[in-house]
């Protein structure tokens, strides 16, 4: 009998917590309070832990330039605005994201585009970017969703023929890689953010811009801390800019989870892997497809489910799995186009800016259907994995799956 309807669990005890912070990024801490009780001078922002953090993190990305900031959305709005766009143009953005990796654009006065996600997958596809492409779009933006990177060639080969900029959201995708090369490196810049949910953190909150584009790098740094003219001549502020800094204590701990991070994402892929070999026998249950020649690092796992061969929907084989003590999320995210804030331009008080602003001159009443992005939120579930996983917590997933398809399979 199914646990959901009175059976016994598959898995009897919690799952293991995720233990991201530990002695290390303790005594990293504590030395900087030492340090500045011995000195007498209280640490900030931009001295030699956060300095140090941005050449490591350049140098995990293979070269280039980073600045630390203070969360993910924070490191959008700095790539965005470093990239000075002409207001009142249009910024294509993923469907499926958290309301973080779009809402800078709006609030940077560019109407944000939701493009479609590729069949099978929560990440934007190329053919819908291309669909939704005009005149006046400023950018792009793409969100490697779950740890899965988007299929960067094509996109990248639109923007090129275009001279359009290209901000990868690997938010929740450190390490992940396309045929080869890291998320973030393939585009005109890479945001991350560093939250404490994240492959590795920064303390609590987080967010890190990459190039390796110096003189964008410069414009970055610039932005994310209110447009001072560093590496200029100029003696006051160049633009109006927002406080966007990361901080030394965050950088801290950042530089000892930046050393952890290889064997985090190599764990997550481990017990990923393992989780598809387990379930690799399944007829309606399933890993969601990928795209080929990349390595997700999995923020979650993507899970697809075959309700044709069932007889009961993904809703209650979610909840089935769930209730054998397998913990997940039957749904992520929501389609941004559907949501208040992006359906009734809840952006600058009364005003609909930036689709309001009489510079702009696109279809002010597009609609955005997604088909492809409402499909998959209906046909997968998130399964909430982690590096502390093990041997057993694989095989109760596998054992848990299984048992579920067998008592619905048509």
């Amino acid at each position: 009998m199914l646990a959901i309807d009175g059976g016994e669990k598959i898995r009897k005890i919690p799952f293991p917590r995720r233990h991201l912070l530990g002695e290390e990024e303790k005594q990293a801490a504590v030395s900087l309070f030492d340090q500045a009780i011995e000195s007498g001078n209280a640490f900030g922002y931009g001295g030699p832990e956060e300095q140090a953090y941005e050449q490591e993190f350049a140098e995990y990305m293979g070269g280039g330039y980073a600045d630390l900031v203070n969360s993910g959305t924070s490191a959008l709005y700095t790539a965005l605005g470093a990239l000075e766009l002409d207001v009142a143009g249009e910024v294509i953005v993923p469907v499926i994201s958290d309301h973080g990796g779009v809402m800078p654009v709006a609030l940077l006065n560019q109407v944000p585009v939701p493009a479609d996600t590729q069949p099978g997958s929560y990440n934007i596809g190329p053919k819908q970017i291309e669909a939704v492409l005009t005149p006046h779009t400023r950018a792009i933006v793409v969100a490697h969703i779950s740890g899965e990177p988007v299929d960067m060639d094509p996109v990248l080969e639109l923007a090129r023929q275009r001279g359009i900029p290209v901000v990868e959201d690997c938010a929740q995708a450190h390490g992940a890689t396309h045929t080869g090369r890291l998320v973030g490196t393939m585009g005109t810049a890479g945001i991350f953010s560093t939250m404490s949910g994240k492959h590795h953190a920064t303390a609590a909150q987080g967010g890190v811009v990459f190039t390796q584009d110096e003189d964008l790098y410069w414009r970055i740094k610039r932005f994310s801390d209110r447009c001072k003219p560093f590496n200029t001549d100029a003696t006051s502020n160049l633009r109006a800019g927002l406080n966007l800094n990361g901080n030394d204590l965050s950088a801290a701990v950042g530089r000892v989870q930046l050393r952890k991070l290889p064997a985090i994402t190599q764990k997550r892929q481990q017990v990923a892997h393992g989780i598809r070999e387990g379930i690799a026998h399944l007829q309606a249950i399933s890993v969601g497809w990928q795209v080929p020649n990349t390595e997700s690092v999995y923020w979650f796992m993507r899970i697809h489910v075959d309700a044709s061969r069932l007889t009961a929907d993904k809703n209650k084989v979610a909840a089935a799995i769930s209730a054998e003590g397998i913990p997940l999320s039957v749904y992520y995210g929501r389609i941004i186009s559907d949501t208040t804030w992006f359906r009734e331009r809840n952006v600058f008080g009364a005003s609909d800016y930036p689709w309001g602003l009489e510079e702009y001159k696109g279809d002010r009443n597009a609609q955005f259907p997604c088909p492809n992005a409402v499909e998959a939120r209906e046909t997968h579930f998130a399964l909430r994995i982690h590096e502390g996983w093990g041997e057993q917590e694989v095989e109760d997933t596998a054992k848990a799956f299984e048992k579920i398809e067998h008592a619905y399979l048509k």
